[in-house]
């Protein structure tokens, strides 16, 4: 049962016992419930009856009952909520921190293949949505089909013909949900993913509001954003028709019940086969008995809604996490490329059979075409994805057996498209080493060319630089990125187009404090402007996912292949454009 619920609902070990729990106290509320009217009526029996073998009691027992009744109730309603509520919101906690958990093991590549709209919406909404489901509608729903039972046989045993009077209803009803949800998981999955796609056009459109407004696509965007409201309103049309239309018949279908029961009792008390006292009862009952059913009628929105949400966190949850040993003793820095291959799908190879060796001590520049590896390879040497074929050695271990997080440790990067955090100065390049003084904050800032500019804000260092640094310029940010990597001072050093956002004269700024951070590193820089790679001690050409030549650049302008053609041609795009 522990297993069944773990798996059919994602939930923990401890979540699928709660689980259990609720259902067991939510029971008990339920049968706790009918125990007013069966007071009432052993009441009215002893009081009103002639039954001889009942023995008449004084008032003050039937109060002193009642409040004993009403304590057990209290006390039942009680664990019942603590059993269904609170502990489903730890559960739900677990199950957002368990997200989060597996998202950290993910390669860091996944992010870039997802909308980060799309996993918001899975930790934040689906999660609440869950929540809300656990502890409102699953564990009522089972307690309601256990209690009915119950009672439903203590009642035949008592009357069958009353009782199939009263009962012959669950059974249309409970089908009708059944017959309907098919229907209703297909409505809500339609829905859910318009509901998505509206999400990720909204954040697009915030993201891309520059560029938006630089095209004049204001009313492109705005159309385009109208017409999926639309689908999205006759989505919710559809699904509030459907949702409207079987359970409200699934109560009628239970409300027929009670004139059952009636006509029925009152046919059978014409007849003398039932007593007056058996027949009040019955009609007793069946003014409550339905109440747990008509409570999953009501939540049958959240149950339809559960299957898609739980897919999605499941999703999650069972994506291939990157593993590998945590303590690796490295001698050596050398990162080397054996063969590989990678491709993102299986149609889209990038790489094809690459092979080179990034040496300590030396800087080694990749150059090429756009589109044609670099990045990818710069990204594979510190594993944010997992390559098809071959292998990648950093120190002579393969690092697809060292765990990423280990790994990463040993990398300092700096991207092309730079991300900050809306904090301060400070703590954006703290980043790099977060328990480095201010001192040590400073030093880099100031190799990296940050000092001056930072000392004209407000308030110098502790100044918000808002979201992704919304008040620097690109080569502000570019800045604070390099500040990040001298300060983390990690013996592996990825530059991809580090110095593009940068004019001429602050890019021979700060290749001082460049020069400074791959002192005695391994160093892979990735450029474009040949000027930027001059000096470096290797270059490896890629061309179509190849290795098309590799060497020191003394030796490739000699050999007159594809570097000294790129060499040539921004030599010649500089002279004309002088």
């Amino acid at each position: 049962m522990m297993k069944y619920f773990q798996n059919r609902f994602a939930l923990s070990e401890k979540g699928a016992n709660d689980l259990l729990r609720g259902i067991v106290f939510s029971t008990l509320l339920n049968l706790a419930l009918m125990l007013p009217p069966t007071y009432l009526f052993l009441f009215l029996m002893e009081y009103i009856g002639t039954h001889p073998q009942l023995q008449r009691h004084t008032l003050w027992f039937y109060l002193l009952v009642a409040a004993v009744l009403a304590a057990v109730m209290f006390f039942v309603a009680r664990w019942q909520y603590d059993s269904t509520y609170t502990t489903v919101y730890n559960e739900s906690a677990k199950r957002r921190i368990s997200i989060a958990e597996k998202l950290r093991q993910l390669p860091l590549a996944f992010f870039g293949e997802r909308n980060l709209s799309d996993l918001t919406s899975t930790v934040m909404e689906d999660c609440t949505e869950l929540e809300h489901t656990f502890s409102h509608a699953v564990p009522q729903l089972f307690a309601s089909i256990i209690s009915i039972l119950i009672i439903a046989v203590s009642l035949f045993c008592y009357d069958w013909r009353l009782a199939a009077a009263l009962f012959y209803v669950v059974p249309l009803a409970l089908a009708t949900l059944l017959l309907s949800r098919h229907l209703l998981n297909k409505v809500f999955a339609r829905h859910y993913l318009t509901k998505r796609g509206i999400t990720e056009q909204i954040q697009e459109g915030l993201e891309c509001v520059q560029e938006i407004k630089s095209y004049s696509g204001e009313q492109a965007y705005c159309s385009s954003f109208d017409q999926r409201l639309k689908r999205y309103e006759q989505a919710l049309v559809r699904s509030e028709l459907i949702v409207g239309t079987f359970p409200n018949l699934s109560v009628v279908l239970l409300k027929l019940g009670m004139p059952t029961v009636i006509l029925v009792g009152a046919w059978l008390l014409q007849r003398g086969d039932v007593s007056p006292f058996v027949y009040l009862a019955f009609l007793i009952v069946s003014a409550m008995v339905y109440n747990p059913i008509q409570e999953v009628c009501n939540n049958l929105v959240l149950l339809s809604y559960l299957d898609v949400r739980i897919n999605r966190t499941k999703e999650i949850e069972t994506m291939p996490a990157q593993q590998g040993c945590k303590d690796v003793a490295l001698t050596h820095y050398d990162i080397e490329f054996r063969n590989v291959s990678f491709a993102y799908e299986a149609d889209k190879q990038v790489l094809h059979h690459v092979s080179f060796t990034a040496r300590q001590g030396e800087v080694t520049a990749l150059v090429g075409p756009s589109g044609d590896g670099k990045s990818t390879t710069a990204k594979l040497a510190a594993r944010f994805w997992d390559i098809n074929d071959g292998e990648i050695l950093l120190g002579g271990h393969d690092i697809a057996a060292i765990d990423p997080e280990a790994l990463l440790k040993n990398y300092a990067i700096v991207f092309q498209d730079v991300l900050l955090f809306n904090a301060s100065v400070a703590d954006n390049i703290r980043i790099g080493k977060r328990n480095a003084t201010d001192e040590e904050v400073h030093r880099a800032a100031q190799l990296a060319q940050c000092d001056d500019f930072i000392h004209r804000m407000p308030q110098g260092y502790d100044t918000i630089i808002g979201e992704n640094g919304e008040t620097l310029s690109g080569g502000e940010r570019q800045r604070i990125s390099i500040a990040r990597a001298l300060l983390k001072n990690a013996p592996i050093i990825l530059l991809d187009e580090a110095t593009a956002s940068l004019d001429a004269e602050n890019e021979t700024k700060i290749q001082a404090g460049i020069s400074e951070l791959v002192r005695d590193k391994t160093v892979i820089i990735i450029a474009h402007r040949m000027r930027t790679v001059r000096n470096a001690d290797k270059i490896v050409v890629l061309s179509g996912g190849t290795v098309s030549e590799q060497g020191t650049p003394d030796e490739l302008m000699a050999a007159n292949g594809e570097f000294a053609r790129m060499v040539k041609l921004q030599q010649d795009d500089g002279t004309a454009a002088g």
